[in-house]
């Protein structure tokens, strides 16, 4: 990150308000010695003891001379924060680094340095800066740590300045703050090929010729390093430059990933909830599927999209990172949506064959069922994931009827040609992906046999 700002340690606007300032920074000492003064001198001025009146007076003005000298202290410095990671997964600890750099000319005091960050994040951070002398700096470093998804502001960084009686404290602050991205926790996983993906170049790419004839040639400009014996010369002649013959273009294997939001097809919360599960498995297939070469997206239960752009596919080519990147962090802040079903996801997915298809579900009801079995018929292969938010909050003796429930909704998936796996409580990622292939070629066995 970049510098978190810089200023000096100035006053506010105005007479009144730097009064009121000055004196709202007194301490808990500071006010006793006030309260102590006024009272000695209202006791001097009642008993007639002029000696009592000149401690009164001392105790009194003491602390209202270091609340104004301490406020029109004027200290110019900069202050900088890094973040090493900026982006970290849920349960990992980012290092934060703050410096301070004097840049007066006059030395500073003792300076209490305090920076805010969210609760979640852990205990607010405090340092005690000693003595900086023209033109030195000082750095300190603290570590934040959440279990929650999500993005939390740092700072601003806050300057306590006090005097050497400790009867004022004075607070200066700088505007800048810097964002911590905790992503979802991404499982690595093992290499598998479901049916119905693309085969051909590479993992997830196969090649489709540019052209079906001669006559249907498309060519382009020469540019240096063609090969020669690429040159169209009907072309050439034709537009009176030298154009060649555009090769096989590749073309990327696609998978979508469905993750359901909706509010009522969870429950409990915590980052050991079925949301939350979802929401990591999702990022860990994403990621998974984006090292092998293909172009994936995120596609919502509300029916948008990403990236987002064009067709809604990322990924290609040194996209790869940037696109990994927006997903993660389009994952980090995801939250649960208000929509009552998948109608707008099917809608989406019924426009054409969007290759490959994983889904994340919560609970089903017999609508949203049939609406997700419709989903395949446009896709060159659907695993499903279904969350039964009955086993994820009780024990599942006690609900035998909704369990039934949940194997008739997978049931009536693998009818229709998905490969529904429940996902009990607390499952490894891994090795459903793992059991999703074995299911998956499975099936594709059978049906070869069959066609046999």
């Amino acid at each position: 990150m970049g510098p978190g700002g810089t200023g000096p340690a100035e006053p506010g606007h105005g007479q009144a308000g730097g009064v009121r300032t000055a004196l709202s920074g007194l301490t808990t000492r500071g006010r006793s010695f006030l309260a102590a003064g006024i009272a000695a001198a209202v006791c001097a001025f009642v008993l007639g003891h002029s000696d009592l009146l000149r401690v009164g007076l001392l105790l009194a003005v003491l602390p209202l001379i270091c609340a104004t000298v301490l406020y029109r202290t004027r200290y110019r410095v900069a202050a900088s924060r890094l973040l090493a990671p900026a982006r970290v997964p849920a349960g990992g600890e980012a290092r934060v680094h703050l410096r301070m750099d004097n840049v007066s000319r006059l030395p500073t005091g003792l300076l209490m340095l305090q920076d805010r960050v969210p609760y979640v994040l852990g205990p607010r951070p405090r340092f005690v800066l000693d003595r900086m002398e023209p033109g030195g700096h000082r750095e300190v470093s603290y570590r934040v740590r959440s279990d929650l998804r999500g993005r939390y502001p740092l700072g601003p960084l806050q300057l306590r300045l006090t005097d050497p009686f400790g009867m004022c404290e004075l607070t200066r602050s700088f505007a800048t703050q810097d964002m911590l991205t905790v992503i979802p926790r991404v499982t690595p996983l093992p290499p598998v090929r479901f049916t119905g993906e693309a085969k051909g170049y590479g993992e997830g790419r196969q090649r489709s010729p540019a052209l079906a004839g001669e006559d249907d040639v498309i060519p382009r400009g020469y540019r240096y390093g063609d090969d020669l014996r690429r040159v169209h010369w009907r072309s050439t002649a034709r537009y009176g430059e030298l154009m060649v013959r555009r090769e096989e273009q590749p073309r990327r294997s696609r998978c979508t990933v469905l993750l359901d939001t909706r509010g009522g097809a969870y429950e409990g919360a915590g980052p050991d909830s079925a949301f939350e599960w979802a929401v990591s498995a999702a990022a860990s297939v994403l990621s998974h599927m984006l090292e092998r070469g293909f172009s994936v997206r995120l596609l919502t239960d509300g029916g948008s999209t990403v990236p987002g752009e064009g067709d809604g596919f990322g990924g290609a080519g040194q996209e790869t990172a940037e696109t990994a990147g927006l997903l993660l962090d389009t994952l980090a802040v995801i939250d649960y949506s208000d929509g009552p079903g998948l109608s707008r996801a099917y809608d989406v997915l019924r426009a054409g064959n969007e290759g490959l298809l994983i889904a994340f579900l919560g609970d089903l009801d017999e609508e949203q069922a049939t609406t997700v079995a419709q989903m395949s018929r446009r896709s060159g292969g659907a695993v499903a994931f279904v969350l039964d938010p009955d086993v994820w909050t009780r024990e599942a003796t006690d609900v035998p009827r909704a369990g039934d429930r949940h194997e008739e909704r997978l049931r009536l998936l693998r009818e229709a040609g998905w490969t529904a796996l429940s996902v009990p409580r607390g499952a490894s990622v891994e090795e459903l992906w793992r059991r999703a292939d074995r299911e998956r070629s499975g099936l594709a066995s059978l049906s070869g046999k069959a066609r046999g």
